[in-house]
């Protein structure tokens, strides 16, 4: 979709085109385009079509506002969960102490519409379709929100806040570049605009891991945010003159809840067998290089090196940071023999939570006989550097 097809959605015309086309009922869909398609031009009509599509979906992002704002493909797929974004709001409220934020790369301005609601906020775009839609949510949201919103190349942009905030996630946002397409500042342009400004926060993507964060980007912390156990995004913070407690390297967030937790400074956990308990992991934790501080705090390792997200303990304890099995039987990887065993147990069809093992996996999915009795979790991993199979079931 192009800012013409959208802006001529938020006219008279397309609006009507965008109600015709919400009747939830499939059935009366063909009639309804067929008729449409008439008297409005096609590229409006399947604006509207798509612009439905894409409210239902954001529904899981954004709840029941999502039917009152505006997406496009790009802009939904890497917008900040609305629950990690009022977190974020929470950190620049509690530990920046600022009033006046610029917000540079929009996509459908969700992480600036969250800001502005308890500061004042620039929005910086070079994208007019980004503008638009920012725009244009805006007004469906929150017309008298502090938030100014401008069209700007953003290589050229010199913030003009007390802190700057940049999505680095977004198509273009690499190393090497601005893609022209998307308006999409580099990550250096991103890093080095926050740095030299000291306060604010550059957004990376959730495939980041703790290695590959520019060891020299001066930031005081790098937060791994996860939402029900699947990481959401990286933040990196600089809180400037308002925070001058020690600061903390890395840390990991869970979501829903705010769990958090932050480096120690310990060495890589020991490799060890299976023990009596299972800790899977939470992937905010591994993406933090965390991983040594659950196992100390259960008294246990990892199952392999190259895998942390599986660690081992003989002792129960409760952590907000894995999820804990009981281990009951420990086989050999053996998938003909494996998935018989299973069957013979009323597990047919278990849950396989694989790490490491992606192929082998595949193999014992094809000896798992569908629509077994019951349930059961399998973890399919290596120890040692073998696929095994770890029969669990939930802790306590």
């Amino acid at each position: 979709m192009d800012v013409d097809t959208f802006r001529a959605l938020l006219t008279d015309e397309g609006q009507a085109v965008l109600a015709a086309v919400s009747d939830p009922d499939p059935a009366a869909w063909p009639a309804t385009l067929t008729a449409l398609r008439w008297d409005h031009p096609a590229e409006l009509v399947a604006a509207a079509v798509e612009q439905v599509r894409l409210r239902r979906e954001a529904e899981a992002k954004f709840g029941a506002d999502a039917q009152r704002m505006y997406f496009t493909h790009d802009g939904l797929d890497h917008a900040s969960h609305r629950e990690v974004a009022e977190y974020k709001l929470g950190r620049v409220l509690d530990e920046m102490g600022v009033v006046f934020l610029d917000v540079c790369h929009l996509g459908v301005g969700a992480d600036a519409l969250v800001l502005a609601w308890s500061h004042a906020v620039t929005a910086v775009d070079g994208d007019p379709l980004n503008i638009a839609v920012t725009t244009a949510n805006a007004a469906a949201l929150d017309g008298q929100s502090t938030m100014w919103i401008q069209q700007e190349d953003l290589t050229a942009y010199q913030p003009q806040g007390e802190a700057v905030f940049v999505d680095a996630v977004r198509p273009g946002a690499q190393e090497g570049g601005t893609d022209p397409r998307a308006s999409a500042p580099s990550r250096a342009w991103a890093l080095d605009t926050v740095r030299g400004l000291g306060a604010g926060a550059v957004r990376l993507g959730p495939d980041v891991l703790y290695g590959s964060v520019p060891e020299d980007c001066g930031a005081d912390e790098a937060e791994w945010i996860s939402r029900e156990g699947e990481v959401q995004e990286v933040v990196l913070w600089w809180f400037g003159e308002a925070n001058p407690a020690a600061r903390v390297r890395r840390r990991a967030t869970l979501l829903p809840g705010g769990a958090t937790l932050t480096g120690r400074g310990l060495p890589d956990p020991a490799v060890r067998p299976p023990g009596r308990y299972l800790y899977e992991v939470d992937a905010a934790v591994v993406g933090a290089g965390l991983v040594a501080e659950v196992a100390e705090d259960v008294g246990g390792g990892v199952l392999d090196a190259a895998l942390p997200a599986c660690v081992t303990s003989d002792e129960a304890h409760t952590t907000p940071f894995a999820t804990a099995y009981e281990i009951t039987e420990v086989l050999p990887y053996a998938p003909a023999a494996s998935g018989a065993l299973l069957r013979g147990r009323g597990a047919g069809c278990p849950t396989v939570r694989q790490y490491g093992c992606a192929a082998e996996a595949a193999e014992l999915g094809q000896h798992v006989a569908p629509g077994g009795r019951g349930e059961a979790t399998v973890f399919l991993t290596r120890v040692a550097g073998e696929p095994t199979l770890l029969l669990v079931r939930p802790a306590g």
